[in-house]
């Protein structure tokens, strides 16, 4: 890593040791080549230097904690691993979606009414040659969605804050779109369906009778699969435990032949 300054390598420290990674390995490189070169090594929870030189590098070797929570570059991220405010396409489904959109190494996806950006995330995770654009009219979601992608580790994904279908003029034709909230806007799927290359898959899902209607008709147009997923949760119910539903998910899938 290249430091920005001398108070670079107790950030990362502070950093590390606050996200459960205090174990790992540290390594300062001053003036590399230079009369003055040094090297400083120590673990990031043990990280007490604070005379080093404006103009150093940093290595480090992370260890993760017993307790960290490791996210793994897999589809299906807890849901406790994004910010977001209720607009979240849940774990189970996130999981199944994703494996309908089928990331293919640098290939784009379009993720329309992206919501906290949890689904063009965990795209962009699968591989690092992967490229996402996400698309969200919401101001207070924007945030959210450039905290969320830095956080896990894809600051490059694209944030596009303007309503579709009117924004997706002028965007790079996708390899994979996905419509969350059933698709509500006027031409929309319309859009999606023309700007997809050929071989592209359109997925998307509803929770509502009306946006599963517009699937059922989308389907009729252009072929393809409807499926309901229904997941049920065990949470405690006084003393026992109980199953709680989330809300049924209606998935539309088809690819542009």
């Amino acid at each position: 890593m290249l430091s920005e300054n001398a108070a670079t390598p107790s950030a990362v420290a502070a950093h590390l040791h606050l996200h459960g990674y205090g174990r790992s390995r540290l390594s300062v490189l001053e003036h590399m080549g230079g009369e003055r070169e040094r090297i400083l090594s120590g673990t990031a929870e043990g990280w007490r230097r604070n005379d080093l030189a404006e103009l150093n590098t940093l290595a480090i070797e992370c260890v993760a904690d017993e307790a960290a929570l490791l996210l793994a570059p897999v589809p299906g991220l807890p849901d406790e691993a994004f910010h977001h405010d209720g607009q979240l396409t849940k774990r189970e489904v996130r999981a199944i979606t994703l494996a309908a959109l089928a990331p293919v190494p640098g290939q784009l996806l379009w993720d329309v009414g992206a919501g906290c950006g949890s689904v063009a995330i965990e795209w962009l995770r699968c591989h690092s040659t992967c490229r996402a654009i996400a698309i969200e009219a919401e101001a207070a979601r924007l945030r959210l969605i450039a905290d969320n992608a830095t956080a896990l580790g894809v600051p490059a994904l694209e944030i596009v804050g303007s309503r579709a279908p009117e924004s997706l003029d002028g965007l790079a034709s996708p390899d994979a779109v996905f419509i969350g909230g059933g698709g509500r806007e006027a031409g929309l799927f319309e859009r999606c369906w023309e700007a997809l290359k050929p071989g592209g898959r359109l997925v998307a899902n509803a929770v509502t009778l009306a946006g599963e209607t517009r699937l059922i008709e989308w389907r009729a147009r252009v072929g393809g699969s409807l499926t309901r997923i229904a997941i049920e949760r065990a949470e405690a119910i006084g003393e026992q435990t109980g199953w709680r539903p989330l809300r049924t998910v209606t998935q539309f899938t088809a690819v542009k032949r």
